[in-house]
């Protein structure tokens, strides 16, 4: 059985993926960049930054340690 979201779930991963593709053009990365940092795919990324899926906490990890950022900055917006 599918988890349905609301629409405020919706918005949180919105933000999330927003708040990681800022932090990932602080550092100067294009996807295909972090493609190869994190090991996983340029799509996936895509995915995750404009808020499409929910992801797992050791693929958010993984964008982490990429970015060199602690995983924590990525919960670093507002509302």
């Amino acid at each position: 059985m599918r988890r349905k979201y609301t629409e405020k779930d919706y918005e949180f991963l919105k933000k999330l993926g927003n708040r990681i593709r800022e932090l990932r053009e602080q550092t100067d990365l294009s996807q295909a960049a972090l493609e190869i940092d994190s090991k996983m795919s340029k799509n996936q990324i895509g995915r995750i930054e404009r808020g499409e899926i929910s992801t797992s906490v050791a693929t958010l990890n993984l964008i982490a340690k990429a970015l060199q950022v602690d995983i924590q900055s990525f919960f670093d917006f507002e509302g």
